[in-house]
């Protein structure tokens, strides 16, 4: 019996609980991400905000419905010591084990001690920032089942640290290392690293602009329709 209670509120907990208040500012939300050329960095010298100064970023709904703005455009502050520079725009072009994830495009951001990845409908935003907590609360953006017109997708919460040159993603800040992200000298120049909890590894190259096909995210999950 404790089991089938345990198993039910984590159920609504994923899927019914209420979600974070959208805190994205709304023109970053609205705006073309895929007209920024993401090889031209920004410069961190410290000359414009702070990362916990900037609002935390949450994904609208259960996805974005264009690729937006980068999250972090007013923010100068150095990276945080012990950061490696990950920033841009990345493709994965490689990979082995379960389900790698091929043709993958995804954006870091970072500034300070703050890391924010934009992908396949998601913001994922993690560390210090004006309007709530470190961690990530956010959803996975793949959709089981919709009511009606609303979409349920499972909810998530994550924070990142470095050790040694690579990112760790630790499920709720304090669980277990579910990805790691780390550079690494590819073929043809540095490559992004993704390994995941599965046991798949990626590798991304660095692109400069997105590409047409992932402006629109694309609909991810099951779907089912129960009313």
């Amino acid at each position: 019996m404790t089991f089938v209670v345990l198993v039910i509120a984590g159920f609504w907990q994923l899927f019914f609980s209420s979600r974070p208040e959208l805190m994205t500012d709304p023109a970053v939300l609205a705006g073309d991400g895929s007209s920024i050329d993401y090889c031209e960095l920004p410069v961190l010298d410290g000359s414009r905000k702070t990362a916990v100064e900037i609002p935390k970023a949450n994904t609208p709904g259960c996805a974005y419905d264009h690729f937006p703005l980068p999250i972090l455009a007013q923010c100068s502050e150095p990276l945080a010591e012990g950061a490696v520079d990950i920033r841009g725009l990345w493709r994965a072009i490689e990979g082995k084990g379960v389900n790698p994830k091929i043709g993958h495009v995804e954006r870091i951001e970072q500034c300070g001690a703050r890391t924010v990845v934009t992908s396949s409908g998601i913001i994922h935003d993690k560390g210090p920032n004006s309007t709530a907590g470190v961690n990530s609360n956010d959803t996975e953006g793949a959709v089981l089942f919709t009511i009606g017109d609303k979409e349920y997708c499972p909810r998530t919460s994550a924070n990142v640290y470095w050790n040694n040159g690579v990112l760790d993603f630790r499920v709720f800040g304090w669980g277990p290392v579910v990805v790691k992200r780390y550079l690494h000298a590819g073929p043809d120049g540095e490559q992004l690293v993704w390994e995941y909890a599965n046991g798949s590894v990626t590798y991304m190259d660095r692109i400069c602009t997105l590409p047409e096909e992932k402006k629109i995210p694309e609909k991810r999950g099951l779907r089912l329709k129960l009313f």
